[in-house]
């Protein structure tokens, strides 16, 4: 190894020649400054477009806030979702946006001023996704695995364009995560004394308040009501009662009947994680005369009842006492078609159409009932039923127990928020394919389910929980 050695005079030489140099640059910088005034040092840098979405995972009725950042100042801009259904299906949404002074844009606060919606809609960008040029007739979004999210990407685009223009420049982008089931909610298959359905649990021990939950005469088992009112603290029980594999068939048929329907609500009853004296019912179209039918006829006392869009009689032809039914299409005198072939069936549930003897006597109620009216629905005659219902409470001195939320221009599905509404959707492919109206203008249904669904778990906070 060869080490070198300096002699410190040496190392001296070498500094005040270091300083000397440094020096001579400083002096020619202070001439430069005296002879322009200064220099002002500015970098070519500029910070890549930001789009942020908080929280990216959260329930599906929770606002999120999504904000576009280091932009060019009072620029137009294009906020963009899209997502793919469990069926493959895309479906998109997009606004129009002007970038603030300082280069940014914030849904919870700005104006959309195109696309899909207008005016500050915070959660515009969800409740207004439709199917994308060149899909499927008849599309409807529905959860189908309430353990997955629906994944919506979102983006910010240059300018003001429509997906359906082509390619765009995409400036930023971010994944948001949707869910109707929160960490900790458990989902329990139940197959027991004959009786089809999926109940979940909160987190934690229990006891819970609980609900049972029915959907229409479009059949199957639809989870993700229950799974939401689960993530809100209560146990729901979402049962199968028409066109499912594991019922008795056919499945275009009602063949079940009250004891079914006794089993369900007393298995609610008997859970050891369930608070038996606080169990509600809630009901959205065929569903609403199921609700009141438990209620009133089969001896269980339920605590609350929450009905939407639906009769307070079958619109079937029943077959025997226990309410078991016909086959829906057999009967077709009351289906009305528009000029392009689409069936409504709001002439179905009129009362004066209602098989008379299944009307359920509403006067016999003895829980608080809460009816929710979509005041565009082409499915349900609605505000005949709820009218009905008030009319003859009131004349049973009941009026007290019946709250309505009437909604206009809002259709036949309202569900939990910021969900899209199909205002037609495919009804059956066999024997013919059937497309069905189900009505609904979309901000103002998207403004009814937000409404509707903050007032119903308003409504089950006090009757099944105080």
């Amino acid at each position: 190894m060869v080490r070198a050695h300096l002699s410190v005079t040496t190392i001296r030489q070498l500094i005040e020649m270091k300083m000397s140099t440094c020096s001579g640059v400083h002096r020619s910088l202070a001439c430069l400054h005296r002879a322009v005034g200064g220099v002002r040092w500015k970098s070519s840098f500029r910070q890549a477009p930001l789009l942020t979405a908080a929280p990216v995972r959260g329930l599906i009725d929770e606002q999120i806030s999504i904000t576009g950042r280091f932009l060019p100042p009072d620029s137009p801009v294009t906020v963009r979702a899209r997502m793919h259904s469990e069926e493959g299906d895309l479906w998109e949404s997009f606004a129009h946006y002007n970038t603030t002074a300082d280069g940014t844009v914030n849904l919870t606060q700005d104006h959309s001023v195109g696309g899909s919606y207008l005016g500050c809609e915070p959660m515009g960008l969800f409740w207004a996704l439709q199917p994308a040029p060149g899909a499927r007739e008849g599309l409807r979004l529905r959860k189908i695995n309430v353990e997955t999210p629906n994944v919506v990407l979102m983006s910010l685009l240059e300018g003001h364009v429509s997906p359906s223009e082509g390619p765009s420049t995409e400036l930023a982008v971010v994944t948001t995560e949707r869910w109707y089931m929160a960490p900790g909610v458990k989902r329990i298959e139940i197959r027991q004394n004959g009786v089809v359905g999926t109940l979940f649990l909160p987190p934690g021990p229990g006891p819970f308040p609980a609900v049972l939950d029915l959907w229409g005469m479009g059949g199957g088992l639809v989870e993700y009501r229950s799974a939401l009112f689960a993530s809100r603290g209560y146990a729901s029980l979402s049962l199968a009662y028409i066109g499912h594999k594991e019922l008795p068939g056919p499945q275009n048929t009602m063949n079940v009947g009250d004891s079914y329907f006794k089993s369900a609500f007393q298995l609610l009853e008997d859970h050891p994680q369930v608070d038996g004296s606080r169990i509600g019912i809630m009901g959205l179209s065929f569903g609403v005369y199921l609700t009141l039918r438990i209620a009133i006829n089969l001896g269980v006392k339920p605590s609350c009842l929450i009905c939407v869009n639906g009769p307070v009689g079958s619109t079937l032809k029943l077959i025997d006492p226990e309410g078991r039914s016909s086959d829906f299409e057999s009967e077709q005198k009351y289906w009305t078609y528009d000029d392009q072939g689409y069936v409504s069936f709001k002439a179905v549930s009129l009362p004066a159409n209602i098989v008379p003897e299944s009307i359920v006597k509403v006067e016999r109620l003895t829980c608080p009932l809460m009816y929710i009216v979509g005041e565009d629905d082409l499915s349900s005659s609605a505000i005949e039923n709820a009218n009905l219902i008030e009319e003859t409470l009131s004349a049973a001195g009941k009026s007290q127990l019946f709250t309505r939320l009437s909604y206009p221009g809002a259709g036949h599905l309202i569900e939990p928020p910021y969900t899209p509404n199909a205002r037609i959707s495919l009804w059956s492919v066999k024997p013919k394919k059937v497309m069905t109206l189900w009505g609904g203008h979309t901000a103002p249904h998207a403004a009814a389910q937000e409404d509707s669904w903050k007032k119903i778990l308003d409504f089950m906070e006090c009757h099944l929980r105080r």
